[in-house]
């Protein structure tokens, strides 16, 4: 018997794994396979668009050959009016210009653009030109990005679980280590003999029998004798019963024997799941310093990584270059040589954004008890004082 019902219990707790990490993996397959679509579609369009030579670029290519002339042995006498007007050219250029659209536009390199539009980065280095790719990533960004903080929100809750959890164990043992130095060794051996002599005079009495118990009964002593040795006799097979049987799953029970139950209410705790996301997260309450410090490590462990593919970076740099993504600033001018080895650290951008997330919302709820708290000081200021009169 034990052996049959081990299996089934086995898969129980494997359903009910399952049951609870399906609302988390089905947010994060769908942000993948949204991403994988958008970059097949973008990849499509603006890959394999046609390169047409506009007049701006002609104009540019003119001037440009007009100063290329002009350049001359004696140009150091009009150094600076030379760089300037050099200058001044290029920044009329357009980058679409001298980029090869299936070069930028590899499937690659179409992922790492929906993945900036989704994360609401946007660099401003990669763009559609096309005007039906523009109307496109309107309508892309549309959905996505309600997507990506969706799967933030549910990712909050786990990160703000662990979080308080580490926390509490962390003040746990830090209330242990004070309590250990604050007892000496007197007061401890002191404390430790009393329980010992409060545990001594403890009687432990064995419990009633059923006899007793009937007996202390008043309405048991009432009834007549017949009455009662019925009564006992079956408290007594009852009581015998519930020692021999084995106990039974009472899920196990349910599902062999109505199916359709057991099946409706995996459904409505699967429904509950989904309707618990963000519910942790607003009960986070660590500190606002434990946030900042927590963000600067995490940023230092991938600004140390960085380097080792973008050639052109340094810590510093890549510091800088991880902040503004992890913060969604994207500014644009630290450019990616290797996009697509950034595409593996995607996770880590998710985790990141969601702990600036947290510790934008730790601050935010810390702003708001600030205000609540000089709000209530100005108003107990101005409140007019309370006059006692003299009887």
């Amino acid at each position: 018997m034990a052996t049959t019902t081990q299996p089934l219990r086995g898969k129980a707790t494997c359903k009910k794994i399952f049951w609870a990490v399906f609302p988390h993996a089905c947010f994060i397959l769908s942000l993948v396979i949204y991403a994988f679509l958008g970059a097949l579609m973008f990849s499509h369009i603006e890959g394999t668009r046609e390169v047409t030579v506009s007049e701006e670029y002609r104009t540019f290519l003119q001037n440009l050959t007009y100063l290329a002339r002009k350049l001359s042995d004696n140009v150091t006498e009009n150094d600076k009016m030379f760089k300037d007007d050099i200058r001044e050219l290029f920044n009329t250029a357009d980058p679409v210009w001298f980029i090869n659209p299936e070069d930028r536009w590899s499937f690659f390199g179409s992922l790492f653009f929906c993945c900036t539009v989704f994360t609401t980065v946007g660099y401003g280095n990669t763009y559609p030109v096309t005007r039906i790719g523009k109307y496109l990533c309107m309508l892309y960004a549309l959905f996505g990005i309600p997507l990506m903080f969706l799967v933030l929100t549910d990712m909050g809750d786990i990160l703000a679980t662990v979080l308080s959890k580490s926390y509490n164990e962390f003040r746990k043992l830090q209330s242990k280590i004070l309590a250990s130095k604050l007892c000496s060794g007197s007061t401890c051996s002191k404390r430790n003999e009393l329980k010992s002599r409060a545990q001594s005079k403890i009687v432990i009495n064995e419990p009633l029998t059923i006899m007793e118990v009937l007996r202390s009964q008043s309405g048991m002593k009432r009834r007549p004798v017949k009455y009662r040795n019925v009564e006992l006799f079956e408290m007594l097979i009852a009581r015998e019963n519930e020692n021999t049987q084995p106990a039974r799953n009472k899920s196990m029970e349910r599902w062999s024997s109505c199916p359709e139950l057991a099946r409706e209410k995996t459904v409505s705790r699967v429904i509950e799941n989904f309707d618990k996301i963000g519910k942790e997260l607003e009960k986070l309450d660590v500190p606002i310093v434990l946030m900042v410090l927590v963000i600067f490590v995490y940023i230092s462990c991938a600004a140390a990584i960085l380097p080792n593919w973008e050639k052109n970076m340094d810590f510093q740099e890549a510091f800088y270059f991880c902040f503004i993504t992890l913060t969604t600033i994207g500014f644009g001018d630290t450019k990616l040589e290797h996009p697509k080895f950034f595409l593996f650290f995607s996770l880590y951008i998710m985790i990141g954004m969601e702990i600036v997330f947290i510790a934008f919302k730790l601050g935010q709820d810390r702003l708001i008890v600030l205000y609540k708290k000089v709000i209530s000081f100005c108003a107990e200021k101005n409140m007019p004082s309370k006059k006692i009169y003299p009887k």
